[in-house]
């Protein structure tokens, strides 16, 4: 994935406060994310997808995309483990929309997820591009109707747990790591559900969020053939 730049703009407006989707200034390698972003059906990226009859309460999550020094990575954070919901498992930063982040099919998504970001990492907003959004998934458990906004931190800031009621911690993880082989498992629940994984940075990574970590990679042809025989159990510890 060599670093370069694009001038290319697909500029879709959002009215509220000049948030604004632009792959301008990208990096190369992000192009095919944005590419993905632009043609993936729901159906491709998962098998959960919102009622039709409008159940569900609307979310976004950041997928942040930075570089470091081993290049692409991804910034994810452990939820506490005290938590009711999805106690002590890795994710992106995102929540739930409020009444003020605006229309959930428009621009909601968008100031929700960087709100979210903010409040639960402490990144600067302004140093965040954001360039695209994948279609909206379903969370069956938590009924969460998910909008994945994509972003090129473009400006890095320091980022940390804000809240340890909330967040246990914030942590990066290159693209690299990602993709390597070795890193790639299937989870096995207690329930018999398999589903993709990721043993990075001290944690198995699994759930929803491993499940659009698997398909980015895969539709942005960056996928490495991985053993998927290879299972640990949901209650992984390093």
């Amino acid at each position: 994935m060599t670093r370069g730049t694009r001038d290319e703009t697909t500029a879709a407006p959002a009215a509220r406060e000049g948030l604004t989707l632009t792959t301008t200034g990208l990096p190369a390698w992000l192009d095919p994310v944005a590419a993905a972003a632009r043609t993936v059906q729901p159906r491709q990226l998962s098998r959960f997808l919102p009622p039709e009859d409008g159940r569900g309460r609307q979310s976004a999550v950041l997928i942040l995309f930075g570089e470091g020094p081993r290049g692409p990575e991804l910034l994810l954070q452990e939820r506490a483990g005290t938590l009711r919901s999805h106690a002590g498992q890795p994710s992106f930063p995102g929540g739930a929309l409020d009444p003020e982040d605006g229309d959930p099919h428009t621009t909601g998504p968008l100031r929700a997820a960087l709100r979210e970001a903010v409040e639960e990492t402490g990144l600067d907003p302004s140093g965040v591009q954001l360039f695209g959004v994948l279609p909206r998934l379903y969370i069956p458990v938590s009924e969460f109707v998910v909008s994945p906004v994509l972003g090129w931190w473009r400006e890095p800031s320091p980022v940390g747990a804000v809240d340890p009621a909330e967040t246990a911690r914030v942590f990066t993880v290159p693209v690299a790591d990602l993709t390597n082989p070795e890193h790639r498992v299937t989870v096995v629940h207690p329930g018999g559900h398999q589903g993709p994984a990721f043993l990075v940075e001290s944690a198995l990574v699994w759930g929803f969020t491993a499940g659009v970590i698997d398909r980015i990679l895969h539709f942005a042809g960056w996928e490495l053939p991985w053993d998927r025989s290879r299972h640990v159990p949901l209650d992984w510890r390093a």
